[in-house]
């Protein structure tokens, strides 16, 4: 990538030190589910913080001052723990933002973080044995076995439970026969749980997004397997959901785009009913799954494929009909995901149209910062102010490993 013009620089860095200002200090009082979230609480601030620091930017203690914030009354390692929140939350966080400081409480964090990869391992094989569909949160990125995965990859040097977890992810893939209505066309991911709150898919659905779908299993096996760490069938796998991606792209005159998930009414139409691309966004929108599609295609030294998803990704964040429907700052859905997919995976192609779709990204991004500066990384303006920080350095930090865009 070229870097920026230094008066652009200028303007980006000054822009991250704006919101680092604003979330220097912990509220003096806040819920206490969100001190263990990287989402909306204390875990993702003080990846801010500690990130800027080891850039000789910022302060450190301002990031032991947030660790001890998230770690305040203790850490969760129950069902509703994962990547985003709970103990595997806080131990990124201390692996990222304070890496070599605390080696207590990061030795009893991978303790619990093995103990809950084990259960969930026998839990998940133990439903594959009886041909039922996984609930989402059995293997997505934000409380599944994705994102714990993603959390080894990252803080444990010893491949050992990751390689249980990519062996897990491998019969994910493969095709489970289970008597519903879902029936053999469906994929092993096939989902027995809604999408959302809000959305009812009777039957199941096939979720498509980074943060709770397949591009995440995806993205992981793609991003171990350029790590060295790989299981046998892991690149069967990795091609099972490059068919599936393929075999469910659209067409559109603003190129190519994937729907959120797919019903069952779909699936035996063999079509999506929206009529074109949704929300251009990091957790369901093209950046995240031509990201995903990029890293297997790197993975694999596929040169057709990683140029079908990088052009997938430049078509669209140059679309202007499609970035107006992004709104806030956010990393989950916001200006920041998007940017920082394009920005990650333009360093890995060195396409210069894709580096200019990327550069184009930081204005808006800037400007989508409004008067309130709510806390998180993912949710809140940490994650634009790392963002932004990455962008006006050109230096890629390791916080984006818990997008797994790293």
């Amino acid at each position: 990538m070229h870097p920026a013009p230094v008066n652009a620089a200028r303007a980006l860095a000054a822009a991250a030190d704006n919101l680092a200002g604003k979330l220097s200090v912990p509220p003096p009082a806040d819920e206490g589910w969100r001190r263990q979230s990287l989402s909306k609480g204390a875990a993702g601030v003080a990846i801010l913080h500690g990130a800027r620091a080891q850039a000789g930017q910022g302060n450190l203690a301002l990031a032991h001052a947030w660790l001890r914030r998230a770690a305040a009354g203790g850490v969760t390692d129950g069902s509703r723990a994962g990547l985003w929140f709970g103990a595997p939350a806080v131990a990124f966080a201390i692996a990222v933002s304070a890496p070599g400081h605390y080696p207590g409480a990061s030795l009893a964090l991978k303790s619990l973080i093995g103990d809950m990869t084990m259960a969930r391992l026998h839990a998940a094989h133990a439903r594959i044995d009886a041909a039922a569909r996984p609930p989402l949160e059995e293997y997505d990125l934000v409380r599944g076995l994705t994102g714990l995965g993603a959390c080894l990859l990252h803080s444990d040097p010893d491949p050992g439970l990751l390689t249980q977890v990519l062996r897990y992810l491998v019969r994910l893939t493969a095709p489970v026969h289970a008597a519903d209505a879902a029936g053999p066309s469906a994929p092993g991911w096939w989902s027995s749980s809604n999408p959302n709150l809000t959305t009812s898919t009777p039957g199941g659905h096939s979720n498509f997004g980074m943060a709770h779908g397949i591009s995440g299993v995806l993205a992981l096996l793609a991003l171990s397997a350029r790590h060295g760490i790989t299981v046998p069938g892991q690149a069967d796998a990795i091609n099972r959901i490059c068919d599936w991606l393929d075999a469910w792209r659209q067409d559109g005159p603003a190129g190519p785009w994937w729907p959120t998930w797919i019903t069952i009414a779909e699936l035996r139409e063999g079509r999506p009913s929206r009529p074109g691309p949704g929300r251009p966004s990091w957790c369901y929108g093209t950046p995240g799954i031509a990201r995903a599609l990029q890293l297997a295609a790197l993975a694999q030294g596929d040169k057709p494929r990683q140029a079908e998803a990088e052009d997938a990704l430049a078509r669209c964040v140059t679309d202007p009909a499609q970035t107006a429907l992004l709104t806030g700052p956010g990393l989950c859905h916001g200006w920041a995901g998007t940017t920082a997919a394009t920005w990650h995976a333009a360093r890995d192609s060195g396409d210069a149209t894709l580096s200019a779709a990327a550069g184009a990204l930081a204005g808006p991004l800037a400007s989508s910062v409004g008067g309130d500066h709510p806390y998180g990384l993912i949710d809140g303006y940490a994650g634009a102010a790392l963002t932004l920080h990455d962008l006006a350095t050109q230096a890629a930090g390791t916080w984006t490993r818990c997008l797994l865009l790293t």
